[in-house]
């Protein structure tokens, strides 16, 4: 049965990808501090429990629903790529091969479906995938492709990089890049991208295929000047995806892609409570494209009330922190108190969240009005402890945070 991006974010509103590198930050300010080292979670009979189960569900799941034989478009990223994370986090937390197996075999699956489209690139089209645009529109997911694609990135760039992994699977590591690197330049070719003032986004276009023809809708010759801005949590996905291909191929335009959104995103946070925390919008306007003829916005502008929005751009400004891109410590600091000193009921058994503005609850996301900022967990012991009590290594959105959290203090 497949699982609603809605109720995605509101069972999974604690997945996190942050990269390796973090984990590694944080044992070393502890060690520079004359801690000593601690025991390695995964080496404590929870978390070897944890990871017992965390493998039986995913192996269930992975097995069951088979996402990557019949998902396409904006569903690539919800319901495939947690999958493919958890695949390849669990080969990180276990050196398991039987991981980078499972991940070769669900993308492979993902790209025998892949459709060639007018201008010789491939895509996973569908209709109704989400988005301004999407809802009406036989079209590709920008954001789909880039949530299926990070992992896979992250998952080829170790092959190549590892001698003894590379022996048996290089050819898919190669291809991978390749298809990676591709659907960037499908994205770029199609004028999704756009500078604006303090950075750049990447919009959702106005045209899709037509389906009786196989060619493009009329919107396509319009490319230039239409389309509709991603809000911050997807365009904060696709930013991580560019810092994976730059990782993998050494080639700067995907960091500087990535930045420019990073700048961006950071001009719009705006503090509160004498600067001590901070509050973003869900959506803002970037250009003209995202005005109506009267003058309104296209979308309504404010803070979302699901958290599991902003857990997801915090995922983004960790990774650009972690990659040396204009977020600061400071930032880091100020994200950790918003989270831990003003969203938190301040109990660790039955943490709650509030939103992260304050706001009233909306009925839609009562259970998850702000959410734990699991990728802060690097960088505080409270919000660690915090997850440790309260998180399912079993659940939904254990099936990439779990094997995350075991390989992050494994290096």
């Amino acid at each position: 049965m497949t699982l609603p991006r809605r109720a995605f974010l509101k069972e999974f509103p604690l997945k996190t990808f942050v990269a390796v590198v973090a984990a590694n930050e944080f044992m070393a300010l502890r060690l520079s501090a004359g801690d000593a080292a601690p025991a390695r979670f995964l080496d404590t009979p929870t978390g070897q429990d944890w990871l017992a189960r965390w493998q039986k569900n995913i192996v269930s799941d992975a097995d069951h629903s088979r996402y990557c034989d019949k998902e396409m478009g904006e569903e690539l990223g919800w319901l495939v790529s947690p999958f493919l994370n958890g695949f390849y986090f669990g080969h990180l937390a276990t050196g398991e091969t039987q991981w980078i197996a499972r991940l070769v075999d669900w993308t492979d699956a993902c790209i025998r479906r892949a459709v060639k489209e007018p201008d010789g690139f491939t895509g996973w089209p569908k209709s109704g995938t989400g988005g301004l645009m999407e809802d009406t529109l036989y079209t590709d997911s920008l954001l789909g492709e880039a949530m299926l694609l990070r992992p896979v990135v992250l998952m080829a760039d170790r092959i190549l990089k590892t001698p003894v992994l590379a022996e048996k699977w290089s050819s898919q590591g190669r291809a991978y890049l390749k298809l990676a690197e591709e659907t960037f330049q499908k994205w770029d070719s199609r004028e999704c991208w756009r500078e604006v003032k303090d950075g750049g986004v990447w919009v959702v276009p106005a045209f899709g295929l037509d389906r009786q023809t196989g060619q493009w809708t009329d919107g396509y010759a319009q490319r230039q000047s239409t389309g509709f801005t991603n809000p911050a949590n997807k365009q904060n996905a696709i930013a991580r995806w560019l810092l994976a291909l730059h990782v993998a191929t050494g080639k700067t335009i995907y960091r500087e892609r990535a930045a420019a959104w990073f700048r961006l995103m950071k001009s719009r946070q705006k503090t509160r409570a004498d600067g001590k925390y901070f509050v973003w919008n869900y959506w803002d306007p970037a250009g003209p494209w995202d005005y109506k003829p009267d003058g309104s916005t296209r979308h309504w502008v404010g803070v979302h009330p699901n958290g599991g929005y902003y857990a997801i751009d915090v995922e983004a400004i960790t990774a650009a922190f972690a990659h040396g891109l204009v977020f600061t410590r400071d930032d880091l600091a100020r994200l950790i108190a918003t989270n831990r000193d003003f969203m938190w009921n301040q109990q660790i058994a039955g943490a709650q969240f509030q939103r992260i503005d304050g706001g009233t609850p909306d009925a839609r996301w009562k259970n998850s009005p702000g959410v734990l900022w699991t990728a802060l967990m690097p960088h505080d012991d409270t919000l660690r402890k915090i997850f440790v009590a309260n998180h399912n290594p079993a659940g939904w959105g254990g099936l990439a945070v779990t094997p995350w959290f075991l390989a992050l203090d494994k290096t």
